[in-house]
């Protein structure tokens, strides 16, 4: 009896095993990299926004390969790109998710030391003072030319469905696994938790989209850890984890 109920386990802890060694040669995911060329994003310290996520998002893109996805960029140079050409790859390539990597800053100088954070987005109207001011900071640049009548049409097309569930649940995932990869070596790093906002670079992918915030360049001790290597290389890792999760539940939950 003690030796069928030894075989009887070893073959659930095997089938756990085989379970969890999921196949992700099929699985897409475009990686957009903010700002680009004349558009700097954020600016503190000598650094610049549009240069740290281009070194974020390449590393991320490594990971995601090393891991057996196919992985798409949408700038991988000092470029700039309309808000269009950012989200059509992702549908033109069936993509399972769409991560849009950025940066965060902001105006009071008094505030510098103390204001910092990971944090994550996905599309979804709000009244939270803060989050409305970010989302309008990095919709500034690839939304010039566009009236507000247009720009509330854009947003309300989509808010309701599959797409801001799933975009809410990826959020959660990958804001989990960067910030315990970060704090796991580095002191002090602060969980600015998943919120929503109304990003439009969120808008143009139909699929699952999310918009994470590194962290603040206008933090001295961030912005000094942002652009190490090592520091970005937690950064990269946890969100490949994150997706890998989010991926994992999504193919419990329907199968895919």
């Amino acid at each position: 009896m003690i030796r069928i109920i030894w075989m009887i386990s070893a073959l659930l802890l095997l089938g756990g095993c085989v379970k969890s060694k999921v196949n992700r040669s099929g699985y897409i995911v475009v990686l957009d990299a903010g700002h680009g060329g004349h558009d700097s994003g954020a600016y503190s310290g000598g650094k610049k926004e549009k240069d740290l996520v281009l070194q974020i998002t390449k590393k991320v893109y490594k990971e995601f390969k090393s891991k057996g996805y196919k992985v798409y960029l949408t700038r991988g140079s000092d470029t700039f790109l309309k808000l269009g050409q950012r989200t059509r790859i992702a549908d033109h390539k069936d993509a399972k998710v769409f991560i849009s990597i950025h940066a965060n800053a902001i105006a009071n100088k008094r505030r510098f030391n103390i204001v910092e954070g990971v944090e994550t987005y996905f599309l979804q109207k709000t009244r939270d003072a803060r989050s409305q001011r970010i989302a309008a900071r990095e919709n500034d640049s690839v939304l010039q030319g566009t009236d507000q009548l247009s720009k509330d049409v854009i947003i309300d097309s989509v808010l309701n469905g599959p797409k801001i569930i799933q975009s809410h649940k990826l959020a959660i995932d990958v804001q989990r696994h960067m910030v315990k990869n970060l704090q796991s070596r580095y002191n002090g790093v602060k969980d600015g938790g998943v919120k929503p906002g109304p990003f439009y670079i969120l808008v143009g992918a139909s699929r699952p989209s999310i918009l994470i915030e590194v962290g603040y360049l206008t933090n001295p001790k961030e912005r000094q850890r942002l652009f190490t290597s090592d520091y970005q290389d937690e950064i990269a890792e946890g969100i490949v984890s994150g997706v890998n999760r989010y991926l994992d539940n999504r193919r419990e939950e329907v199968g895919f």
